[in-house]
C-alpha cells in the first residue's frame, strides 16, 4: 500500500495534508535536520516520501550526497522533483523497495521521518538499527522522528488527546477519531523508552533532542567500542 492510501489522501495533497495530520510537524522536521552533523558527507534518509526532512538536511550539511529509500514509487518521484537527481548535477539518488531489505550504503548520517513505526516488530526493528549500525562511520548518527508515546497509561491518554485536539482543528470528532483508530491497526508506536532501549541494544547512545506531547526526535551516535 502506498503512502497516500495508507492515509486516505491524494498524493498531491500530501504535503499540504500531513500538517493537518501531525502536530508540530515543522519543528519536527527542523529538530531532526538540525541534529545532523553539518560536515556529513552521504545521509540516507529511510522512507523518503516527499523529501521534506531529505530538503532540510541538504541545507543543514551542503556537501552531502543523499540516497533516498522508499518503497513508494510515486512518492520518491515528487522527491526527486523537489531534490533534484544526478542528471541534473545534483548529488541525489533514489531507490524504490523496502528499507528493511535494500541496501543501506556507507554513509555518515541516516535519517527516517514518521517511517520507522511501520516496522511491525521490534525483533525486526533491532535487525534495521544493527543494520544501519554497520553502514554507520565512527562518527556516524541515526536521526528519527517520529510517534513515541509514554509508557505512562494517564500520560499516553493526555498525548492522546492532544493529538485529537490537532485533528480537530481540520476534521470533525469522528473524523479525527476514524484516523486514529485507523493508524493505531496499522502503525506501532513504541514508547520512548523502549525505543531507546532498543537503540542502545543495537550499539547507539541516545539523546531525545526534540520533545512534545507523544512526538519526539532521537539521535543516535555509534557507541565507539
Amino acid at each position: 500500500m502506498g503512502v497516500a492510501a495508507h492515509l486516505g489522501i491524494d498524493l498531491d495533497d500530501y504535503d499540504a495534508r500531513i500538517r493537518t495530520f501531525i502536530p508540530h510537524y515543522e519543528a519536527l522536521l527542523a529538530a531532526g535536520a538540525n541534529a545532523v552533523p553539518r560536515g556529513a558527507r552521504a545521509i540516507v534518509d529511510l522512507g523518503t516520501g516527499t523529501g521534506a526532512l531529505a530538503a532540510r538536511c541538504l541545507k543543514r550539511a551542503p556537501r552531502a550526497a543523499l540516497h533516498g529509500i522508499d518503497a513508494d514509487a510515486a512518492m520518491l518521484a515528487m522527491a526527486a522533483r523537489r531534490l533534484g537527481s544526478p542528471s541534473r548535477g545534483l548529488r541525489t539518488t533514489f531507490r524504490a523497495g523496502n528499507f528493511l531489505r535494500a541496501p543501506i550504503p556507507r554513509c555518515d548520517a541516516v535519517v527516517a521521518s514518521f517511517a520507522l513505526h511501520h516496522v511491525r516488530t521490534r525483533a525486526a526493528k533491532l535487525r534495521l538499527y544493527a543494520r544501519i549500525r554497520s553502514a554507520l562511520g565512527r562518527r556516524g548518527v541515526l536521526v528519527s522522528v517520529d510517534c513515541h508515546p509514554t509508557r505512562d497509561r494517564a500520560a499516553a491518554r493526555a498525548e492522546r488527546d492532544a493529538w485529537l485536539a490537532h485533528l480537530r482543528r481540520s476534521y470533525s470528532r469522528r473524523e479525527a477519531q476514524g484516523f486514529l483508530h485507523a493508524w493505531s491497526k496499522e502503525d506501532v508506536y513504541v514508547p520512548l523508552e523502549s525505543e531507546v532501549r532498543m537503540l542502545e541494544r543495537a550499539g547507539f547512545r541516545v539523546a531525545v533532542v526534540w520533545r512534545r506531547d507523544a512526538f519526539a526526535v532521537l539521535r543516535a551516535r555509534v557507541e565507539q567500542v
